[in-house]
């Protein structure tokens, strides 16, 4: 069981609480997470990855364990304590701002 946290915007259009729980299918990467994610909440597709090239939005970065984990690439294993349960997987909204 992966924890997951989202943007306040994707709560919002997904209709969930500030914490999900998703089983994932094999290693807990990026890219099995935001699988299960997108598989579970089908209306988050397009909006944490690009439709065609399945990367991430600019504007979203990955945190798990006080790590950035944004450039990491989509298919590493995240850390242990994420994939245990024990830390969650954050999804945040970058600020940007002039």
């Amino acid at each position: 069981m992966i924890r997951v946290i989202l943007p306040m915007h994707l709560r919002t259009l997904a209709r969930v609480g500030v914490e999900l729980k998703l089983d994932v299918e094999g290693p807990a990467t990026q890219r099995s997470v935001l699988d299960a994610l997108e598989a579970r909440y089908p209306m988050l597709r397009g909006t944490i990855r690009d439709h065609v090239t399945q990367q991430r939005r600019p504007m979203l970065r990955f945190f798990a364990c006080e790590e950035d984990l944004s450039h990491e690439p989509p298919d590493a294993p995240l850390p242990e304590a994420v994939a245990s349960g024990a830390e969650p997987f954050f999804i945040v909204g970058a600020i940007a701002g002039g």
